[in-house]
């Protein structure tokens, strides 16, 4: 089996605990479930054809996506709801992991991840379908926090990144390159790296990238291929499509947004929209320039009579004019449609809709009875809630047919149901004034390493999450 040791990842096996017993036909939808996802185990001819879609790096929009295998972790919890006797839920989680959903490649030597990658593309090609792989090994990765790690050094990445192309060889997959790699450059998060030449270090992460990019486009010739851009809540367009031209972006499909995190669809859609036409202004309208390109932080315009506020992270947003005018996308669409001139981005974009149906948490009910949050905390829960934030829910199920013109696929990149990382006030994704809300009575210690959105301690980054896993698909969304 495909045994991922990553803090994003973690597969343990593939065996249904005795307890699938109960309603026959509940039972069914989760065999068929395991089945399914696990039929990805079977041997597959080494010279299986690529699976259907257009020639090259194109994504049809009848594209199957492959599955992913599932952990222990949700197998067990699956099983155990059928022994409670809770099956509308047992089908829900099954249903859950029965989605296509993305292999996270992590670790391992050259020689271990192309067997991996190798093995998953020639198994998903024979079935008819397309994998979705991640490559997350980048030196320095996540700037020291929950999914720390990578590879020791640049030459150490870059024979790793040999290894993964050639297991993808010409197979058709989706390759998405490095989350977060170019949104939290070393230079972003510069207290991670003491003692360090952190200019060094970012030059070197864009070299990577740039390498990855460069090396998958060469070798892999039927991998539609994104660089990761982060997400609509983060960097803006202009500075996010300067890092895309530094990792070169316009060599391959296009990039890849909201990997791992909980901004709306139609958000990703407009921000998608917009860096890829900033990569066509500041490459071939006026080279250099994507400092001029409106972005989501003022959203002023013709039709606004330039009165631009921020837009609001925490709603849909609109090309139709609203009461609110943080929601209004219209004047900035106004804006690159006269900067461009007729003109159409060749870039593309993916995004990750996993968790992402009932957008992020603004955390504003902590400010509420019986919690009681000051306005700080309720600030640095906001700032931290991208880490297992309650109340989320599935997004639309992956598919390449998505009605917007530059989007090529919705995917579920984020394996739903695996943690975030342990989210907790020593850690910085938490804050918490115990002396307001403390109902667990825990002492000092203990409001330290536990959550207190949650009432327990998480499990760790990519451990299985059930309470997270059961919510996500009782909210699930389109």
């Amino acid at each position: 089996m495909i045994h991922n040791t990553s803090p994003w990842e973690r597969s343990h096996g593939s065996g249904v605990s005795g307890g699938m017993r109960g309603s026959r036909a509940v039972a069914r939808v989760v065999i068929a479930a395991a089945v399914a996802v696990l039929a990805g185990l079977a041997a597959a001819p080494a010279n299986a054809a690529p699976s259907g879609g257009t020639t090259g790096h194109a994504l049809a929009p009848t594209t199957r996506f492959a599955l992913h295998q599932p952990s222990n972790g949700a197998l067990t919890q699956v099983a155990s709801l059928i022994r409670q006797h809770k099956l509308h839920d047992a089908a829900l989680v099954a249903g859950e992991l029965a989605t296509p959903q993305a292999d996270w490649f992590t670790s391992g030597t050259p020689a271990d991840v192309r067997k991996q990658v190798a093995r998953t593309v020639t198994i998903a090609n024979a079935l008819g379908r397309t994998p979705v792989l991640v490559a997350y090994y980048v030196p320095g990765r996540d700037c020291s926090q929950y999914s720390s790690g990578g590879a020791p050094s640049d030459a150490d990445y870059r024979a790793w990144i040999d290894g993964f192309v050639s297991g993808v060889g010409r197979g058709k997959a989706v390759v998405i390159v490095e989350p977060d790699g170019l949104a939290n450059l070393p230079s972003d998060c510069a207290s991670a790296y003491p003692g360090q030449d952190v200019a060094a270090l970012t030059a070197s992460r864009f070299a990577d990238i740039k390498y990855a990019a460069d090396t998958l486009e060469a070798r892999a010739p039927n991998a539609s291929i994104y660089l990761d851009a982060g997400n609509s809540a983060w960097q803006n367009v202009g500075e996010i499509t300067r890092r895309l031209l530094l990792a070169d972006v316009n060599t391959v499909n296009g990039f890849a947004l909201n990997v791992s995190n909980y901004q709306y669809t139609v958000n990703s859609d407009d921000y998608g929209t917009w860096v890829a036409q900033c990569l066509l202004y500041s490459t071939s309208i006026s080279p250099g320039a994507y400092n001029d390109c409106p972005n989501q932080y003022w959203n002023g315009g013709p039709s606004n009579n330039w009165t631009g506020v921020a837009l609001d992270r925490y709603a849909p947003w609109s090309a139709t004019a609203l009461d609110d005018p943080t929601h209004y996308v219209g004047a900035i669409n106004e804006r690159f449609a006269g900067m461009l001139n007729g003109a159409v981005p060749t870039a593309h974009f993916i995004v990750d809709t996993s968790r992402n149906g009932r957008g992020p948490n603004d955390m504003s009910a902590y400010a509420a009875a019986p919690y009681n949050q000051p306005a700080s905390v309720i600030t640095a829960l906001q700032n931290g809630n991208w880490c297992n934030p309650p109340g989320s829910g599935n997004g639309t199920k992956p598919t390449a047919n998505t009605a917007v013109a530059l989007a090529d696929a919705y995917l579920w990149v984020k394996n739903p149901g695996e943690s975030d990382g342990q989210c907790n006030v020593a850690g910085g994704a938490r804050a918490w004034d115990y002396t307001q809300y403390n109902p667990w009575n825990w002492d000092a210690a203990a409001q330290q390493a536990n959550d207190p959105l949650w009432g327990i301690a998480d499990p760790a980054a990519g451990a299985w999450f059930p309470q997270q896993a059961l919510e996500l698909a009782r909210n699930a969304q389109g």
